[in-house]
């Protein structure tokens, strides 16, 4: 046994007496791959600190209505993986929270709009039933949605906007059916202006994000979804920027009147086991 193993063993040694089952697993095997990832390619100490130097970065750049930390997992992939560990199947695919998500959206009229300011962009009604995965409508299930303007901005980013502008909790009748309309989203980019922006030009990457909606559903007894609506007509679906686009996700919007559009999106949640 070589002496970066013996030290491996030491400083796993000194966290097995954790008594959370669970906890102790996950604290050893992030040492573990940790110790492997720098011996595989061979960190130089610079590297480390500019690693170190690199993640308090992010930490700084995150504030209220902005996670850096959320989107470096973003684009890294991270967060469409955990999205992918945790499907169930049978239910509408998740995807990323994305790091402009703020809870305590105003209730908004079931059908009504989620738009406090009218910046002359298009209309994009949504409409659909949240059903079971038997297939039963979910009275009552809630959907808290997200979208940015016209100029590919969150009210978080552009101060200009009302801060819950293109945000809204909509209520779903008692046949499982909600509707919302917001301004018709754009493709944008995720911010660059931090640590996260200087990662993806290190790396020769894009920025852009697909034009998408952002929902958050949810019902008592059921296991919520967050995910995304996507236009089958975005230019970027296959290079998003944080890796969130699904087949099943995508829409195509049908015109409904003078710069207005319109989609079907139905949405399925799985029952909590044991909960009925």
């Amino acid at each position: 046994m070589d002496a970066l193993q013996q030290f491996l063993d030491s400083v796993q040694t000194r966290h097995e007496s954790a008594t959370d089952p669970r906890y102790r697993q996950l604290v050893l095997g992030l040492l573990s791959h940790l110790f492997a990832y720098a011996r595989e390619v061979r960190l130089t100490r610079k590297e480390w600190l500019a690693g170190i130097a690199f993640l308090n970065s992010v930490g700084r750049a995150s504030q209220a209505g902005r996670d850096e930390f959320m989107l470096l997992s973003d684009v890294i992939g991270f967060s469409s993986l955990m999205d992918l560990l945790d499907q169930i199947p049978g239910s509408t695919e998740g995807t990323v929270l994305g790091p402009f998500y703020q809870r305590d959206s105003p209730r908004r009229d079931n059908g009504g709009s989620l738009i406090d300011q009218n910046d002359g962009g298009d209309r994009l009604t949504v409409e659909g039933t949240i059903r079971s995965l038997e297939g039963g409508p979910i009275a009552g299930a809630e959907v808290d949605v997200w979208s940015c303007a016209s100029n590919g901005l969150y009210p978080a980013q552009d101060p200009a906007q009302p801060p819950n502008n293109m945000r809204g909790m909509v209520t779903a009748d008692d046949q499982g059916r909600y509707a919302f309309t917001v301004v018709r989203p754009t493709n944008y980019s995720v911010p660059t202006d931090g640590p996260v922006g200087d990662f993806l030009r290190l790396c020769h990457r894009p920025s852009r994000r697909a034009a998408h909606v952002h929902m958050v559903v949810s019902a008592p007894g059921y296991e919520s979804v967050t995910t995304h609506l996507f236009d089958d007509a975005c230019p970027y679906l296959k290079v998003d920027a944080v890796f969130s686009v699904r087949q099943s996700l995508i829409r195509h919007f049908e015109p409904a009147g003078e710069h207005a559009w319109r989609t079907h999106f139905d949405i399925r949640l799985a029952a909590i086991p044991g909960k009925f």
